[in-house]
């Protein structure tokens, strides 16, 4: 399967769920056009408030469709754009990808800079949810579902059905952790 982008999503206040748009446009080093966390400096409340001057790693949240596929079994009816991405993908293993990974979705281009930290909001969309997105696995190290953050290094448009082309950094490869 060629990977592919599923749905598209935005919103210009802070909230949970993000509604999905025909469209998006990444705007380099700032994030998706007119979304609450599109900004060269952090823009999710809580590292505002902790300091409002680190660079936005944090830019654009992408998830893939499969974790929703998944989360089906254990009970929990998730759809595109309610946890809060920006792209939901579809064929392309976002979790597994290094640091510095580059997606590109036509003309434009996100770097992964690691993954989403879920918090306790996401209980309070569905109980129960936050375990199945933060989980320990057998050797006692925390595992994070709940998709990755990346930066926009070359802005332009992002629709559903873009294919996805994934372009690894040099070696050596480092894992993603909670940015």
């Amino acid at each position: 399967m060629t990977p592919r982008v599923v749905a598209v999503h935005s919103h210009a206040s802070h909230t949970f769920s993000k509604p999905t748009r025909e469209s998006i446009t990444l705007l380099e080093g700032l994030g998706v056009e007119g979304d609450a966390h599109c900004g060269a400096t952090v823009q999710h409340r809580s590292r505002v408030a902790a300091d409002p001057s680190q660079p936005n790693l944090r830019q654009v949240h992408l998830i893939p469709e499969e974790l929703f596929d998944e989360l089906r079994t254990s009970g929990h009816d998730v759809a595109p754009g309610q946890l809060g991405e920006n792209i939901t993908t579809r064929g392309v293993d976002v979790l597994a990808l290094p640091v510095g990974a580059r997606l590109r979705f036509g003309d434009a281009v996100v770097t992964i800079t690691g993954l989403r930290n879920p918090c306790q909001q996401i209980n309070g969309f569905q109980s129960g949810l936050l375990k199945q997105l933060v989980r320990t696995d057998d050797e006692g190290r925390v595992v994070r579902l709940a998709g990755v953050m990346g930066i926009v290094s070359r802005g332009g448009p992002v629709v559903a059905g873009d294919t996805i082309e994934v372009e690894l950094p040099p070696t050596p490869h480092f894992p993603l952790t909670r940015v």
